[in-house]
């Protein structure tokens, strides 16, 4: 039964003006006509790319930088316009998209091969039961059909090689010296920075790929960013003078990350609709700040592997039961709390080294500080501190127990 408080409601929100003109242009998924501050890259990936157009096979690339430093965007930008024109010309070239950090579509070697056959060619494979070798068969015979250059784009390629390792891309790249009608060729996006040095030296040397680095945004860069997607977003003047700064200013703080700052104007003027304001006015961008903290945080925590999320509560935990209130632990402390844990939730423990590793990723994700210090000639060690939001900490800590499937009477 249909709650009384809703009677009218969606008949009113119906009925209620709108403060965007276009929000599609606030979404990831959109593509602006042009692209600010990203000639040089743009270009980069125009040249190498281009002898697709007479079907040759480009060289491999590999795209570095920060989240939302227009790496994505910047890609998908260019293959557009190669795809238009190649359509245009009665080229045959194919460019397919897939982000690694999809489950069930990119977590391991099967679903990904079968993933760009569906995509690439409409092959429908089942999402288990064969041999990889026979879904790697499909998907050669029909790439082999016909003349025809396939690019693909692999975002966030790291999440795709911590998952399945980096055999796919020898094989993807390998593939090459047996086709007889057709090429391949990959353009893989990274946030690390570093992420090729772990890939094995016979993978990198068939790869022989080119990089391109995208170096974070300033904040007049996020405002001219911001700027021109509020032009296509909202409605003419319901945003209030100073607005757009303090969005820049809010995602220059965080690493230049421009795709932050359009969420966050997004959010604000979801917030100010909610009010039944005018205006996107400064308060709803501090209360927006707020919210995507928040779900960004638990979204974090929700979607990490067990041996993080385990050893983040094992930091909780040495954070909750300091007798001291000490705020900061060490690596062997952590590890104790963890070795402890692991049978109770029915996990195999890790090595203290690769928990070090994980420490150093939760650093990375801004959930806890992890700084490496000297302990003279017992090594290095890292002492650890929570930066979670004080208010976020219980919540937190539920959903960990909840996914670990541990009693909360731990923290008793």
């Amino acid at each position: 039964m249909v709650k009384k408080g809703l009677n009218g409601f969606f008949e009113k929100f119906l009925k209620q003006e709108s403060l965007f003109a276009n929000k599609k242009a606030m979404q990831n998924v959109y593509i602006p006509q042009e692209i600010d501050h990203r000639d040089e890259q743009i270009n980069q990936i125009a040249e190498i790319l281009a002898p697709v157009l007479k079907l040759e096979k480009p060289s491999n690339i590999f795209i570095y930088g920060k989240t939302g430093s227009g790496k994505t965007v910047s890609v998908k930008y260019t293959t557009e316009n190669i795809l238009k024109v190649a359509r245009e010309n009665d080229i045959n070239v194919k460019i397919i998209y897939i982000n690694c950090k999809l489950k069930k579509v990119a977590d391991t070697e099967y679903r990904l091969i079968a993933e760009v056959a569906r995509m690439a060619f409409e092959k429908e494979i089942p999402a288990t039961g064969l041999p990889t070798d026979e879904v790697y068969k499909i998907f050669f015979e029909a790439l082999d059909e016909e003349e025809q250059v396939l690019v693909v784009v692999l975002d966030e390629i790291d999440q795709l090689i911590k998952k399945s390792g980096d055999d796919i891309i020898y094989n993807l790249t390998r593939i090459n010296s047996e086709l007889k009608k057709a090429q391949i060729s990959l353009i893989g996006i990274s946030n690390d920075y570093f992420f090729a040095n772990y890939i094995d030296p016979r993978v990198k040397s068939s790869l022989g790929e080119e990089e391109i680095l995208f170096p974070p945004y300033n904040a007049l860069q996020i405002q001219d960013i911001l700027k021109n997607r509020a032009k296509v977003a909202f409605k003419q003047n319901v945003l209030e003078e100073g607005v757009i700064p303090k969005c820049a200013a809010f995602a220059a703080r965080e690493h230049g990350d421009a795709r932050r700052a359009i969420d966050l104007l997004r959010v604000a003027g979801e917030l100010a609709e909610r009010e039944k304001s005018l205006t996107v006015k400064i308060k709803h961008i501090d209360d927006a700040e707020e919210k995507i903290e928040r779900d960004r945080i638990i979204d974090i925590v929700k979607t990490q592997p067990k041996q993080f999320q385990i050893t983040l509560l094992a930091i909780f935990y040495l954070f909750h039961k300091s007798k001291s209130k000490k705020k900061e632990f060490y690596t062997g402390d952590v590890y104790d709390v963890y070795k402890d844990f692991c049978p109770k939730a029915g996990i195999r423990p890790i090595t203290q080294r690769r928990l070090s590793d994980i420490i150093a990723e939760l650093d990375m994700l801004g959930l806890i500080n992890a700084k490496v210090i000297s302990k003279g000639r017992f090594g290095r060690t890292r002492e650890i501190q929570l930066s979670l939001p004080t208010h976020l900490l219980g919540k937190v800590q539920n959903i960990l127990l909840k996914e670990i499937e541990l009693d909360k009477k731990l923290f008793e």
